[in-house]
């Protein structure tokens, strides 16, 4: 019988193989998109950069890079998914995440609303996996800036999921 972990040791686990995830995509790193873990619920945050600003007349967000944003943190919500039942299905014991491979959900279609403008400030999302199966999933993802009940945007998407063959 194993002896359980200590609990600071699942922390950097989870923390490394979120870290290996989301550091295998340069246009993460390029919008400056960071993901706050707490368990196995994430939230991306956005901050705020001279870059992301559209229309410098209000100024304002660009819808490409709000949508770019929902749509990150829709595909990072579920490749995290995926990886936490592998993490947890094993206890975490005999899972090294410098030795797994990130495999990400391909988009089949994506659709936005934008609510109201985004201001120049830091924003966030978080996303919820209304169904995933083998083959397809749907997430529905919510983003705001200073008040989570002001959405400033939502989307939906549907996504074509990796085997877990490969």
């Amino acid at each position: 019988m194993r002896k359980p972990e200590p609990v600071q040791i699942v922390k950097q686990r989870r923390d490394a193989a979120l870290e290996r995830l989301v550091g295998g995509v340069p246009y993460i790193r390029f919008l400056g998109i960071k993901f706050d873990r707490r368990g196995d619920e994430l939230t991306a945050i956005m901050p705020f950069d001279d870059k992301l600003i559209g229309n410098p007349m209000l100024p304002a967000l660009h819808g490409g890079a709000t949508a770019a944003f929902l749509e990150t943190t829709a595909i990072v919500e579920l490749a995290w998914a995926m990886l936490w039942e592998d993490m947890e299905n094993t206890e975490g014991q005999d899972f090294e995440p410098q030795l797994f491979t990130p495999r990400l959900p391909k988009t089949i279609d994506f659709s936005v609303d934008y609510l109201r403008s985004g201001l120049p400030r830091d924003a966030y999302a978080r996303a919820r996996v209304n169904r995933s199966g083998r083959r397809y999933a749907s997430v529905h993802v919510e983003g705001w800036q200073d008040n989570r009940s002001r959405m400033f945007a939502q989307a939906t998407g549907h996504f074509l999921m990796p085997s877990r063959d490969e």
